[in-house]
Protein backbone atom coordinates (compact mmCIF):
# COMPACT_ATOMS: atom_id res chain seq x y z
CA UNK A 1 0.00 0.00 0.00
CA UNK A 2 1.22 3.66 -0.38
CA UNK A 3 1.17 5.70 3.10
CA UNK A 4 1.16 9.51 2.90
CA UNK A 5 1.33 12.26 5.61
CA UNK A 6 -0.64 15.01 4.46
CA UNK A 7 -3.03 18.00 5.09
CA UNK A 8 -6.47 17.50 5.08
CA UNK A 9 -8.90 19.92 4.24
CA UNK A 10 -9.15 20.86 7.34
CA UNK A 11 -6.06 22.23 7.67
CA UNK A 12 -4.89 19.33 9.75
CA UNK A 13 -2.16 16.95 9.39
CA UNK A 14 -2.89 13.26 8.90
CA UNK A 15 -1.42 10.00 7.87
CA UNK A 16 -3.44 7.69 5.41
CA UNK A 17 -3.13 5.08 2.83
CA UNK A 18 -4.02 6.45 -0.42
CA UNK A 19 -6.93 5.36 -2.38
CA UNK A 20 -6.06 8.29 -4.68
CA UNK A 21 -3.45 10.55 -5.35
CA UNK A 22 -6.18 13.53 -3.85
CA UNK A 23 -7.65 10.92 -1.40
CA UNK A 24 -6.87 8.89 1.85
CA UNK A 25 -8.05 6.55 4.50
CA UNK A 26 -6.83 8.07 7.61
CA UNK A 27 -4.44 6.16 10.01
CA UNK A 28 -5.93 5.41 13.19
CA UNK A 29 -3.53 4.79 16.02
CA UNK A 30 0.31 5.10 15.39
CA UNK A 31 2.32 4.34 12.44
CA UNK A 32 4.70 2.30 13.84
CA UNK A 33 2.58 -0.76 14.62
CA UNK A 34 -0.65 -2.93 13.54
CA UNK A 35 -2.03 -0.22 11.05
CA UNK A 36 -5.54 0.21 11.03
CA UNK A 37 -7.43 3.11 8.69
CA UNK A 38 -10.95 4.26 8.57
CA UNK A 39 -13.56 3.44 6.27
CA UNK A 40 -14.43 7.07 5.19
CA UNK A 41 -11.41 8.29 3.28
CA UNK A 42 -10.51 12.00 3.08
CA UNK A 43 -9.56 15.08 1.00
CA UNK A 44 -5.34 15.93 0.18
CA UNK A 45 -4.51 19.33 -0.25
CA UNK A 46 -1.52 18.70 0.73
CA UNK A 47 1.52 16.14 0.97
CA UNK A 48 4.36 16.39 3.42
CA UNK A 49 7.40 14.00 4.09
CA UNK A 50 5.85 10.60 4.51
CA UNK A 51 8.30 10.97 8.15
CA UNK A 52 9.74 12.99 9.81
CA UNK A 53 13.24 10.22 11.07
CA UNK A 54 14.85 10.71 14.12
CA UNK A 55 17.89 10.34 12.39
CA UNK A 56 19.07 10.24 8.87
CA UNK A 57 22.15 7.90 7.63
CA UNK A 58 22.99 7.62 4.01
CA UNK A 59 25.44 5.57 1.69
CA UNK A 60 28.07 7.09 -0.50
CA UNK A 61 29.46 5.29 -3.50
CA UNK A 62 26.78 2.35 -3.21
CA UNK A 63 26.90 2.08 -7.51
CA UNK A 64 29.98 0.83 -9.82
CA UNK A 65 28.83 3.08 -12.27
CA UNK A 66 28.95 6.48 -9.92
CA UNK A 67 32.47 5.62 -8.47
CA UNK A 68 33.57 5.15 -11.99
CA UNK A 69 32.40 9.10 -12.74
CA UNK A 70 33.81 9.91 -9.72
CA UNK A 71 37.00 8.31 -9.93
CA UNK A 72 37.11 7.38 -6.30
CA UNK A 73 37.58 3.78 -4.73
CA UNK A 74 35.16 1.00 -4.23
CA UNK A 75 34.55 0.70 -0.64
CA UNK A 76 35.00 -2.70 1.18
CA UNK A 77 32.31 -1.97 3.24
CA UNK A 78 29.08 1.02 3.27
CA UNK A 79 30.24 4.24 3.90
CA UNK A 80 27.97 5.84 6.15
CA UNK A 81 27.26 9.33 6.28
CA UNK A 82 24.32 11.50 7.98
CA UNK A 83 22.27 14.29 6.78
CA UNK A 84 20.49 17.17 9.52
CA UNK A 85 16.87 16.00 10.04
CA UNK A 86 16.15 19.91 9.71
CA UNK A 87 17.06 19.26 5.63
CA UNK A 88 13.75 17.11 5.08
CA UNK A 89 11.35 18.35 2.62
CA UNK A 90 8.52 16.80 1.32
CA UNK A 91 7.26 16.44 -2.47
CA UNK A 92 6.65 19.63 -4.60
CA UNK A 93 8.57 22.29 -1.63
CA UNK A 94 11.62 24.37 -2.78
CA UNK A 95 15.22 23.52 -2.30
CA UNK A 96 16.47 26.73 -1.09
CA UNK A 97 20.15 26.83 -2.89
CA UNK A 98 21.95 27.98 0.63
CA UNK A 99 23.61 31.76 0.72
CA UNK A 100 26.85 29.99 2.10
CA UNK A 101 27.48 28.07 -1.04
CA UNK A 102 24.57 28.31 -3.96
CA UNK A 103 26.87 27.86 -7.00
CA UNK A 104 27.54 24.01 -7.27
CA UNK A 105 24.55 22.42 -5.76
CA UNK A 106 23.81 18.82 -7.04
CA UNK A 107 20.95 16.31 -7.00
CA UNK A 108 21.48 12.32 -6.22
CA UNK A 109 18.28 10.10 -7.06
CA UNK A 110 18.17 7.78 -4.50
CA UNK A 111 15.86 4.87 -3.06
CA UNK A 112 15.30 5.61 0.46
CA UNK A 113 14.21 2.94 3.25
CA UNK A 114 12.32 3.89 6.43
CA UNK A 115 12.66 1.68 9.89
CA UNK A 116 9.70 0.55 10.91
CA UNK A 117 10.58 -1.04 14.62
CA UNK A 118 13.70 -0.45 16.81
CA UNK A 119 16.56 -2.63 14.86
CA UNK A 120 19.60 -3.35 16.61
CA UNK A 121 22.38 -6.08 15.57
CA UNK A 122 20.21 -8.12 13.22
CA UNK A 123 21.28 -10.48 10.28
CA UNK A 124 21.06 -9.82 7.12
CA UNK A 125 18.33 -12.64 6.68
CA UNK A 126 16.25 -10.58 8.71
CA UNK A 127 16.60 -7.12 8.11
CA UNK A 128 14.19 -6.37 5.89
CA UNK A 129 11.35 -7.56 8.32
CA UNK A 130 12.34 -4.56 10.49
CA UNK A 131 11.46 -2.14 7.38
CA UNK A 132 8.09 -0.59 7.26
CA UNK A 133 8.56 0.82 3.88
CA UNK A 134 10.58 2.81 0.88
CA UNK A 135 10.45 6.18 -0.83
CA UNK A 136 11.86 8.62 -3.44
CA UNK A 137 14.61 10.59 -1.90
CA UNK A 138 17.39 13.80 -3.44
CA UNK A 139 20.42 13.77 -2.15
CA UNK A 140 21.39 17.45 -2.18
CA UNK A 141 24.95 18.13 -2.22
CA UNK A 142 27.09 21.35 -2.73
CA UNK A 143 29.93 20.32 -3.94
CA UNK A 144 32.13 23.13 -3.21
CA UNK A 145 31.52 22.45 0.51
CA UNK A 146 32.10 18.59 -0.01
CA UNK A 147 35.25 19.51 -1.83
CA UNK A 148 36.86 22.11 0.59
CA UNK A 149 35.51 20.64 3.92
CA UNK A 150 36.85 17.89 3.41
CA UNK A 151 34.09 15.95 4.96
CA UNK A 152 30.61 16.02 3.99
CA UNK A 153 28.20 17.19 6.71
CA UNK A 154 27.89 20.69 5.57
CA UNK A 155 27.56 20.04 1.95
CA UNK A 156 24.81 17.44 2.40
CA UNK A 157 23.21 18.83 5.61
CA UNK A 158 21.95 22.29 4.27
CA UNK A 159 18.47 22.94 5.08
CA UNK A 160 15.97 21.38 2.39
CA UNK A 161 18.75 19.31 1.14
CA UNK A 162 16.87 15.96 1.78
CA UNK A 163 13.29 16.09 -0.20
CA UNK A 164 11.77 13.00 0.14
CA UNK A 165 8.58 11.36 -0.89
CA UNK A 166 5.70 11.66 -2.41
CA UNK A 167 4.95 8.93 -0.22
CA UNK A 168 5.85 5.56 1.25
CA UNK A 169 5.12 2.15 -0.33
CA UNK A 170 4.90 -1.32 1.97
CA UNK A 171 7.65 -3.62 1.56
CA UNK A 172 4.65 -5.94 0.21
CA UNK A 173 4.67 -4.46 -2.98
CA UNK A 174 8.33 -3.75 -4.09
CA UNK A 175 11.61 -5.52 -4.17
CA UNK A 176 14.06 -3.31 -3.29
CA UNK A 177 16.53 -4.77 -5.63
CA UNK A 178 14.33 -4.38 -8.65
CA UNK A 179 13.72 -0.87 -8.78
CA UNK A 180 14.23 1.61 -11.80
CA UNK A 181 15.64 5.29 -10.52
CA UNK A 182 15.78 7.99 -12.76
CA UNK A 183 16.66 11.61 -12.42
CA UNK A 184 15.08 14.84 -14.10
CA UNK A 185 16.26 18.48 -14.56
CA UNK A 186 14.41 20.50 -16.37
CA UNK A 187 12.49 17.59 -18.30
CA UNK A 188 15.81 16.03 -19.55
CA UNK A 189 17.21 13.12 -18.08
CA UNK A 190 20.40 12.91 -15.62
CA UNK A 191 20.24 10.02 -14.18
CA UNK A 192 19.28 6.18 -15.02
CA UNK A 193 20.00 2.95 -12.81
CA UNK A 194 18.56 0.49 -10.85
CA UNK A 195 18.86 -1.19 -7.91
CA UNK A 196 20.11 -4.22 -8.64
CA UNK A 197 23.40 -2.73 -9.36
CA UNK A 198 23.61 -1.67 -5.53
CA UNK A 199 27.48 -3.05 -4.12
CA UNK A 200 25.55 -3.36 -0.91
CA UNK A 201 21.67 -4.48 -1.12
CA UNK A 202 19.30 -2.78 1.23
CA UNK A 203 19.33 -5.70 3.45
CA UNK A 204 23.15 -5.18 3.93
CA UNK A 205 22.90 -1.99 5.08
CA UNK A 206 20.05 -2.08 7.32
CA UNK A 207 22.34 -5.10 8.91
CA UNK A 208 25.57 -3.30 8.62
CA UNK A 209 23.98 -0.06 10.48
CA UNK A 210 22.14 -2.21 13.20
CA UNK A 211 25.59 -3.43 14.08
CA UNK A 212 26.95 0.33 14.25
CA UNK A 213 24.00 2.06 15.58
CA UNK A 214 20.38 1.81 17.23
CA UNK A 215 17.77 1.91 14.35
CA UNK A 216 14.64 3.21 16.18
CA UNK A 217 11.18 3.67 14.21
CA UNK A 218 11.46 6.04 11.57
CA UNK A 219 15.06 6.06 10.76
CA UNK A 220 15.48 7.02 7.17
CA UNK A 221 18.47 5.12 5.06
CA UNK A 222 19.49 7.06 1.79
CA UNK A 223 21.04 4.20 -0.45
CA UNK A 224 23.32 6.00 -2.82
CA UNK A 225 22.82 7.60 -6.14
CA UNK A 226 23.74 6.03 -9.86
CA UNK A 227 25.54 7.68 -12.27
CA UNK A 228 25.08 10.67 -14.49
CA UNK A 229 25.19 13.42 -10.98
CA UNK A 230 25.26 17.04 -12.19
CA UNK A 231 29.28 17.83 -11.10
CA UNK A 232 31.13 14.70 -12.95
CA UNK A 233 29.10 16.15 -16.34
CA UNK A 234 30.73 17.83 -19.04
CA UNK A 235 30.07 20.62 -18.36
CA UNK A 236 28.89 20.76 -14.96
CA UNK A 237 24.97 20.83 -14.34
CA UNK A 238 24.38 22.51 -11.05
CA UNK A 239 20.87 23.67 -9.80
CA UNK A 240 19.69 27.00 -10.25
CA UNK A 241 16.53 29.33 -9.38
CA UNK A 242 13.97 28.72 -11.77
CA UNK A 243 15.39 24.76 -12.11
CA UNK A 244 13.24 21.48 -11.49
CA UNK A 245 14.29 18.52 -10.21
CA UNK A 246 12.21 14.63 -10.36
CA UNK A 247 13.90 11.53 -9.02
CA UNK A 248 11.35 8.61 -10.29
CA UNK A 249 11.57 5.07 -9.04
CA UNK A 250 9.90 2.46 -10.60
CA UNK A 251 6.93 1.19 -7.99
CA UNK A 252 6.88 4.33 -5.65
CA UNK A 253 6.21 7.44 -8.28
CA UNK A 254 8.11 10.54 -8.62
CA UNK A 255 9.16 13.40 -6.10
CA UNK A 256 9.39 16.87 -7.56
CA UNK A 257 11.20 19.84 -6.33
CA UNK A 258 11.39 23.28 -7.55
CA UNK A 259 14.81 25.25 -6.75
CA UNK A 260 15.07 28.84 -5.57
CA UNK A 261 17.55 31.01 -4.83
CA UNK A 262 18.97 32.47 -1.13
CA UNK A 263 16.98 34.08 0.81
CA UNK A 264 16.92 37.91 0.92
Amino acid sequence: MKIARFIATDDHEQIGRLVSDRQAQPLVGGLFGQLHFADQPVDITRLLPPVQPPNIFAIGRNYGGHIAETGARTPTRPLIFQKATTAIIGPDAPIVLPAAAPDEVDFEAELAIIIGRTTRSVAPTSALDHVLGYTCANDVSARDCQRDDKQWARAKGFDTFCPIGPWLVTPDEIDPQQCAVRSHVNGQLMQTGNTADMIFSCAELVSYLSHQFTLPPGTLILTGTPAGVGYTRQPPVFLRPGTTVEVEIAGIGTLRNPVVGPPA
